[in-house]
């Protein structure tokens, strides 16, 4: 089983091969340019570099949202192009369950957090037993009520993405139960942990067809709201 990974859900953008028992190829890059200029020549590179042949692949596996409502179109559009284009199903895996698998085996409680703005963060609450264990699925939610939720486990939690840099001093505050931060190689989106985890959802028979894809975005874009609110005080002004 071969499977195509991308990820362009947040300011990282990954590529990679992946199969059951290894990793062929990687291509990772988190630099200030858009992922419309990124994806497309980092999967050219891994393909020249490995001399495979696209078609060999069994299934495209996509960071399915939620994250940046532009990074998600993109991914969302590459890998229905795929899809399509090769006559391969797609794997929608959640983004902040593959950000959670960079940390396989950890102990205690696997926390991710992307930074959704407003005071909020893309997040959810995972664990590994003998296996992955999504305990509270990806949500939307202010930090102080994450924190509390977090303290009322009584647990140790390990944290990573972008929203640490963001919220790290305010955790430290809000939390009373241990808390540590993933190191710098761990911390970000990696197209291999969504590859990987893809290889689970493959035997569990979860995979959709490339015109069916839809990315999760959780919440409305800034655009939606302020079109929204610009109605709401219309209507009020009628």
């Amino acid at each position: 089983m071969r499977i195509l990974a991308l990820d362009s859900s947040g300011l990282v953008a990954s590529v990679a091969v992946v199969e059951e028992e290894q990793t062929i190829a990687e291509y990772t890059v988190n630099y200030k340019k858009t992922h419309s200029q990124t994806l497309l020549p980092m999967l050219d590179e891994i393909v020249k570099m490995t001399e495979m042949n696209l078609g060999e692949i069994d299934a495209i596996a996509v960071a399915g949202g939620p994250g940046s409502f532009t990074g998600l179109r993109i991914g969302s559009a590459t890998a229905k192009g795929l899809g399509l284009a090769l006559k391969k199903p797609l794997i929608h895996i959640p983004t902040v369950d593959g950000l959670a698998y960079n940390l396989y085996g950890n102990e205690g409680v696997i926390c991710p957090i992307m930074d959704a703005r407003r005071n909020q963060v893309y997040t959810g609450i995972y664990r590994f037993r003998e296996e992955f264990v999504v305990e509270e699925p990806q949500m939307a939610i202010e930090i102080s009520a994450l924190a509390e939720k977090l303290n009322e486990r009584g647990e140790q939690v390990t944290f990573l993405g972008d929203g640490v840099l963001v919220y790290k001093e305010q955790l430290e505050q809000l939390l009373h139960v241990p808390v540590r931060f993933a190191p710098s190689h761990m911390n970000r989106q990696r197209a291999a942990a969504v590859g990987t985890l893809a290889v689970q959802y493959w035997k569990e028979g979860k995979i959709e067809r490339a015109e069916d894809h839809q990315p999760d975005y959780l919440r409305m874009s800034q655009a939606e709201r302020e079109r929204l609110e610009r109605e709401k005080k219309e209507q009020q002004g009628k």
